[in-house]
């Protein structure tokens, strides 16, 4: 990884990404490895990853749960198992109550479900138990969401997890080495203002038709 803050973006894309997260995790390469990716930005990330790994490639469907007031703003995440990860001092300083979080929660697993069914046998992971896993996101911020989906991965029994993602800030780094075996990161920020998105050239919104024509083609190619 590197803590200086390059003059310009490190990456053309998020496949370009995912080609040198592909080279950095070679050396992790086993049998029966399975590569989990957070839909939608994480998933063109990962493509090339799986293909190098040659490892199966699933989706880790992962919801943040929404502030009422600001829905841009979130104060915790849900996996598509039910595991929820609270940020609790967010959760305090807000002063969100239990019927306000159950509400949110609801909103975000209505929103999983429809995922999971538009996506279908691709957001249906096999066994992760005594399994390596490589979680992949096309940035870290917060690192909330990347946390639910570890811990998520953890209570299936995973064997070994690794995080693999192009760029992340300080905070969100420090957050998530503790909680897995490895995390894969050529760029970690230490700017008090961060933002995923400084790290490509070319950033744009994916959404899920594209994300399923990706997973259709990589089928096709393998």
């Amino acid at each position: 990884m590197v803590f200086y803050e390059p003059p310009e973006p490190l990456y053309r894309d998020r496949q370009h990404a995912g080609s040198v997260l592909a080279e950095r995790l070679e050396e992790f390469k086993i049998d029966d490895m399975a590569i989990l990716a957070i839909p939608n930005g994480g998933v063109p990330v990962a493509i090339p990853i799986a293909i190098k790994l040659e490892a199966p490639l699933f989706l880790m469907i992962v919801r943040k749960l929404q502030f009422p007031d600001n829905p841009e703003a979130g104060f915790g995440a849900l996996t598509s198992d039910g595991f929820l990860l609270l940020n609790e001092r967010l959760v305090e300083y807000s002063g969100l109550t239990k019927a306000d979080i159950e509400m949110q929660k609801k909103k975000a697993m209505a929103s999983i479900n429809k995922r999971l069914q538009f996506f279908g046998k691709w957001s249906q992971v096999d066994s992760l138990k005594d399994r390596s896993v490589v979680l992949v996101d096309d940035g870290l911020a917060s690192g909330f969401t990347m946390l639910a989906a570890v811990r998520s991965a953890r209570s299936q029994e995973a064997r070994r997890i690794i995080v693999a993602v192009p760029t992340s800030s300080m905070s969100a780094f420090r957050r998530l080495e503790k909680e897995v075996d490895r995390v894969v990161c050529p760029h970690v920020s230490r700017l008090p203002v961060f933002a995923v998105a400084d790290a490509y050239k070319n950033w744009y919104d994916v959404d899920e038709n594209e994300v399923r024509q990706m997973l259709e083609e990589l089928e096709r190619d393998r």
